[in-house]
C-alpha cells in the first residue's frame, strides 16, 4: 500500500471542491474540450492564470511549468538537494527543486534544467512515471506497439509504457496505425489531462489509515472437506484435507460424494447457484483469468452469479468459475459460495404484474428477500403468472432453466448521449410530481419530502448539464433519485452528495465526497465520473458503453457493485417518462457496435476515406456474443462504397468539433440493430 498515501500527501490539495467552470473561469476554459481537467486543477491552484485571468489552455507548456504543476499537485516537501545552474532567479525555482528532490525529475548532463524549453510527450511520461513511483503505486507496463516506437528515447521507454498501460498518455489513431509522437510538445490542457489521469490512477491505491499502522490480520488456515447433496439434504463429512487435490481425489474415489468445501463454504458441486460471499470488503471481484488477474467487474455480497465449475490454476490456487452478467470469469473460493441445485429454496426471480416486468431480489448472505423493483413493460413472450430467471436481465429462462426469450429494456440500453425531449421547465415539473407521489405513499421517511428533498430546483441545471456536456438529463435525474432516495439520504442531506460519489462498500458511513450545494455533485457526476471515465471511448478500463447497462455492458459494469443498478435506474426513467407523456421511451433505434473480434472505427463522414473520429476498443465477448457497445441510430445512408452506414450519437466528450462531431458514422455490418 502507499506509504506516501494520497490521504496524507494530497489531503489538503486534492479534496474535491467542485465549482462550475462557467461561474469561475475565463472563456478559454469554460468552452474547452478539456474543461473538466482544467477546471479541476485551476480550482486547486495547480494551474495558475495570467495577469488577465486567462489560463491559455492551448499554449505549449514548458518543462518548468509542468514540473511546478506536479510539485503543487503533490504538495511536495521543500528540497534544496538539487540546484540547477540555469534556475537562478527563475520564478519556478522552488517547485522545480522540490520535484527534483522527490526524484520526479532530473536535469541535463551540463547541470541545467532548461525550464523554458517546451516539454515533450516522452519527458512528460517520464515525470508522471516518477510521480507514481513517489506515491508507491504498484506499476505495470503495456507493450509498446506504436508505429514510431524507434523515436522513443530508451530512458523514457518505461515511463511511456506505464503511461500507456494506465491510459494516462495515449497514442494518436491514424489510418496507417497508432503513433505516440514522443518528441511532440504538449499544451497546458494536455498537461492538465495527463496529471488528472495520473492522480485518479494513484487514487485507486489510496488506503488511508489515519496515520496509524494496523497490526496484520491473523491468518486462519482453511482446510477442505467433502460432502454430498442427496434428496435435497446437504451432508458434510468430518474428515479434513490439507489441499483441494486431496479432497478432489476423495470425491472421485466415491460414488456418493459430490461436494467439496473450503472451510464451511461449498466451492464445488455438480450444479448449482453461486453468490457473492460475506467478505471484509463486502464485495466479490470476478477476474478475467484464473490466476485472479484483470478484474472484469465486482458485485456486492449476497448477489447471485451463475456457477460454471471449479478448478486449480498453475500455482495450485483454487478458483471458482462464475458468470457475471453474460461474461464468464473466475472468483476466489473465499469470495463466493455455492448452493447445489437440489438445495435451492430461494433466489432472484422475475414476474409479471399488469403487463409490467418486476424483479424480486433475494440476498443469500442475509437469507431474506430485499423486495422488488419494476424494470418496465414485459416482453411479448412473457406471461402473467409465470416465473422467470435471468443472470443478466436480458436472457430469460423458465423454471426448468430453458431459455425462453431475449429482451433489452429500452432505457437500460439506450445511449445517454441522446438528449432527453423534456425541457428544463418540464424536468422541474417531473421532480415536483415524483416528490409529491412519494410523499403521498404514506412512508414515514417521505413525510416532508416536498420540502426537504435536495432535488428541488434542479430541473434547469440538469438541462444545462445535458446541453453543455451531452449526458441525458432524465438519466441524471433517475440516477440521483436512485442513489439519494429521492434526495433525502444521509449523504444527500449532510454533504449534498446525490450520487454516492466515493461512498465505498467497505465503509459506507464514513466515506463520501462533500459538496457545497447539490448541483455541485451533479457537475461532479457528469464530468469527473461519466465524461472523464465511463462514457467516452478513450481507452479507460471503465468504458463499457454509454448506457446504464448491466454487468456486461454500460456504466453498471464498473460504477456500481449492485448488478441491478442499471436496471433500477432505467426503471426510474421509464416510470417518470410514462407519467409525463412518453416523450423519450423508444425514441431511437438501439444498435450494438460489435467490437468482439477487434476494434471498430467511427468516421466523421460515411466512408472509410474519412477521418477516424474515435475507435471502439475490442470488447470482452459474453456467452451469448450479443453484447457490443450500445448506440442510438439517428440516420442511415447508402454510400458510394456500396455499404449502408449508420449515423449514431457520438460517445466522445463535448464540446464537439469538425474532427470530433456530435454524430459519427459506422458501417452497418459492424452494428447489430436490436428489435
Amino acid at each position: 500500500m502507499i506509504k506516501k498515501s494520497l490521504g496524507l500527501v494530497l489531503a489538503s490539495v486534492l479534496t474535491f471542491s467542485i465549482v462550475s467552470p462557467t461561474e469561475s473561469y475565463a472563456n478559454d476554459i469554460s468552452n474547452h474540450q478539456m474543461v473538466t481537467e482544467l477546471t479541476y486543477w485551476a480550482n486547486k491552484g495547480v494551474i495558475l492564470p495570467d495577469a488577465k485571468g486567462n489560463y491559455n489552455p492551448n499554449r505549449k507548456v514548458t518543462r518548468g511549468e509542468f514540473a511546478s504543476y506536479i510539485a503543487r499537485a503533490l504538495d511536495l516537501p521543500l528540497s534544496t538537494k538539487y540546484t540547477f545552474s540555469d534556475l537562478k532567479g527563475a520564478s519556478l525555482t522552488r517547485e522545480v527543486q522540490n520535484a527534483a528532490g522527490a526524484g520526479i525529475l532530473s536535469g541535463y548532463p551540463d547541470g541545467t534544467f532548461r525550464p523554458n524549453d517546451q516539454i515533450t510527450r516522452q519527458q512528460m511520461a517520464g515525470m508522471l512515471y516518477n510521480a507514481l513511483k513517489y506515491l508507491n503505486v504498484p506499476l505495470e507496463e503495456a507493450p509498446l506497439t506504436f508505429k514510431d516506437n524507434e523515436r522513443i528515447y530508451y530512458s523514457f521507454e518505461k515511463g511511456v509504457a506505464t503511461s500507456v498501460h494506465y491510459n494516462i498518455i495515449r497514442g494518436s489513431h491514424t489510418d496507417s496505425g497508432v503513433y505516440f509522437n514522443p518528441k511532440d510538445s504538449a499544451t497546458i490542457a494536455h498537461a492538465a489531462a495527463f496529471l488528472f489521469r495520473m492522480y485518479h490512477e494513484a487514487e485507486k491505491y489510496n488506503q488511508p489509515d489515519n496515520g496509524n499502522e494496523q497490526p496484520p490480520e491473523e491468518v486462519v488456515k482453511q482446510v477442505f472437506y467433502v460432502g454430498k447433496i442427496e434428496n435435497g439434504t446437504v451432508t458434510k463429512n468430518p474428515t479434513m484435507y490439507q489441499t483441494y487435490s486431496d479432497a478432489l481425489a476423495a470425491l472421485n474415489a466415491s460414488s456418493s460424494l459430490n461436494l467439496i468445501y473450503f472451510g464451511n463454504n461449498i466451492i464445488k458441486a455438480p450444479s448449482g447457484l453461486a453468490y457473492a460471499a460475506d467478505t471484509s470488503a463486502n464485495t466479490t471481484s470476478v477476474y478475467a483469468y484464473n490466476n485472479f488477474v484483470e478484474q472484469i467487474s465486482y458485485v456486492t455480497e449476497g448477489r447471485e452469479l451463475k456457477y460454471n465449475g471449479t478448478g486449480v490454476n498453475s500455482k495450485g490456487e483454487v478458483y471458482v468459475i462464475v458468470q457475471i452478467g453474460d461474461v464468464v470469469g473466475y472468483a476466489k473460493p473465499t469470495d463466493v459460495s455455492i448452493i447445489p441445485t437440489a438445495a435451492i429454496e430461494n433466489r432472484d426471480e422475475y414476474f409479471i404484474t399488469d403487463g409490467m416486468l418486476n424483479h424480486r431480489i433475494y440476498n443469500h448472505v442475509q437469507g431474506r428477500s430485499e423486495g422488488f423493483y419494476t424494470v418496465g413493460p414485459a416482453a411479448d413472450f412473457m406471461k402473467s403468472g409465470e416465473t422467470y430467471y435471468s443472470f443478466d436481465g436480458v436472457h430469460f429462462f423458465n423454471k426448468q432453466m430453458q431459455e425462453v426469450g431475449t429482451y433489452y429494456p429500452y432505457f437500460q440500453f439506450a445511449s445517454v448521449r441522446k438528449p432527453s425531449n423534456y425541457t428544463a421547465a418540464e424536468l422541474e415539473s417531473i421532480i415536483k410530481k415524483e416528490l409529491e407521489l412519494k410523499e403521498a405513499s404514506g412512508a414515514s421517511r417521505y413525510a416532508n419530502l416536498t420540502k426537504e428533498s435536495k432535488l428541488i430546483g434542479l430541473g434547469n441545471y440538469l438541462k444545462e448539464m445535458e446541453e453543455k456536456y451531452s449526458v441525458n438529463a432524465l438519466f441524471i435525474l433517475a440516477t440521483a433519485i436512485h442513489e439519494s432516495d429521492y434526495g433525502i439520504s444521509a449523504k444527500a442531506k449532510d454533504i449534498n452528495n446525490l450520487f454516492g460519489i466515493k461512498v465505498y462498500d467497505h465503509d459506507p458511513l464514513k466515506t463520501g465526497e462533500k459538496y457545497a450545494e447539490p448541483k455541485d455533485s451533479v457537475f461532479a457526476f457528469v464530468n469527473y465520473l461519466l465524461n472523464a471515465n465511463y462514457l467516452p471511448q478513450n481507452g479507460d478500463y471503465r468504458n463499457e458503453g454509454a448506457v446504464p447497462g448491466n454487468k456486461t455492458v454500460g456504466v453498471n459494469v464498473n460504477y456500481a457493485s449492485d448488478p441491478h443498478w442499471g436496471a433500477k435506474v432505467a426503471g426510474h426513467m421509464y416510470r417518470m417518462d410514462s407519467r409525463n407523456g412518453f416523450k423519450d421511451y423508444e425514441d431511437g433505434q438501439i444498435g450494438m457496435v460489435m467490437a468482439l473480434a477487434g476494434s471498430v472505427n467511427t468516421r466523421v463522414e460515411p466512408t472509410t476515406n474519412s477521418a477516424i473520429a474515435y475507435s471502439y476498443d475490442q470488447k470482452r465477448p459474453g456467452q451469448s456474443g450479443e453484447f457490443g457497445y450500445p448506440v442510438i441510430i439517428a440516420d442511415k445512408t447508402e454510400a458510394a462504397d456500396g455499404y449502408v452506414w449508420y449515423k449514431v450519437y457520438s460517445d466522445a466528450t463535448p464540446p464537439y468539433t469538425t474532427s470530433s462531431p456530435q454524430f459519427v458514422w459506422i458501417r452497418s455490418d459492424l452494428i447489430n440493430v436490436l428489435n
